[in-house]
């Protein structure tokens, strides 16, 4: 299960697209009311038409790139694994109903479904809301099959591999840092999903004393996964920080992406590498704002040379490493 994708660049259909997205209560944890007066008033109104333009400028003749990613990566896996894979995304077609039944279509005797959210670290915007709509449609239905669901892998070894791996090729003497863009989530959220009730963002740090809260905690997972792939490719801490991207509104996780691309050439970085490990497939949040935008902003600061490290898309280590996240559920 990935994000999802509008189905063309025309603006109704960025409408439709964006509306599903952001009236999900997981996404903007408002009241339904307050949520589809912001949402359908303001919002959907004023972005679908610049979203629509963003689109533009990353869409192939196939369509939506994380659409055709995520094809690419379900034809991968298919030649590693003998049981038969489907997609559905989130948002968009197609959906967690049209895997459940293209399945059943490669094999009616399935006992058992393994899900797999594309999301290496738990958040509730993306792996929990994910997760419960997959579960709302599989209870719709009444499918007989058993669901499971693959947790997070934020801290699996072989997925840290295929990421450390990724980036090895562009750690050449051309550059000063990297930045670990991960995508913004409100502060909120992640109080939201303590379990402990008293743990998350009540001290500095927070993220570095143990708690059973790690389990739910986005900006923990994210540190952690920056710090395990520093240290298989051996990336002082000087030389290496963490941001967060695609913010809407106030209150959402910092230091911003965005923002620090306009800073970090008056700091002496001037040749930066940029990653945004939140993301296995390529999508509009990394080919559009950080590989476009994200450049852009950063070269007019006074940078001298920017990068983007492509997701791990049908990245071979990865598809193994995914293969392995599946059958430790078999």
């Amino acid at each position: 299960m990935n994000l999802g994708s509008p189905g063309s660049t025309a603006v109704k259909d960025l409408r439709a697209y964006l509306d599903e997205f952001l009236m999900d209560k997981r996404v903007i944890d408002k009241p339904w009311l307050l949520r589809a007066l912001l949402v359908k008033g303001i919002i959907v109104p004023f972005r679908a038409p610049k979203s629509a333009e963003a689109y533009k400028t990353v869409w192939t003749d196939e369509g939506s790139p994380l659409i055709v990613i995520t094809r690419q990566l379900q034809d991968a896996l298919q030649k590693k694994i003998n049981k038969p894979v489907a997609i559905a995304m989130r948002y968009g077609n197609p959906s967690p109903e049209e895997g459940f039944d293209e399945l059943l279509q490669k094999d009616a005797s399935i006992t058992e479904v393994i899900a797999v959210p594309l999301y290496p670290h738990y958040a509730m915007s993306s792996y929990e809301t994910a997760v419960e709509y997959a579960k709302e449609i599989y209870q719709k239905k009444k499918y007989s099959f058993k669901l499971t669901f693959v947790p997070p892998f934020y801290d699996d070894a072989a997925y840290l591999h295929a990421l450390a791996e990724n980036i090895r090729p562009f750690l050449d003497a051309s550059w000063d840092h990297i930045l670990f863009s991960y995508h913004g989530v409100p502060a909120r959220h992640l109080i939201k999903s303590d379990i402990t009730g008293n743990h998350c963002l009540q001290s500095p740090d927070c993220c570095e004393v143990a708690s059973p809260a790690h389990e739910y905690c986005y900006r923990h997972q994210a540190i952690f996964t920056t710090k395990r792939v520093t240290e298989i490719l051996n990336i002082p801490e000087t030389k290496y920080s963490i941001s967060f991207q695609s913010r809407l509104g106030k209150g959402w996780l910092t230091p911003f992406t965005d923002v620090r691309l306009q800073q970090m050439p008056s700091e002496g970085i001037k040749k930066l590498i940029i990653i945004c490990p939140a993301f296995v497939s390529d999508c509009l949040e990394t080919l559009e704002e950080i590989a476009i935008r994200g450049k852009e902003s950063f070269m007019q600061a006074g940078g001298e040379s920017y990068r983007m490290i492509p997701c791990l898309n049908s990245n071979e280590l990865w598809v193994e490493a995914l293969a392995q996240l599946v059958s430790c559920q078999l």
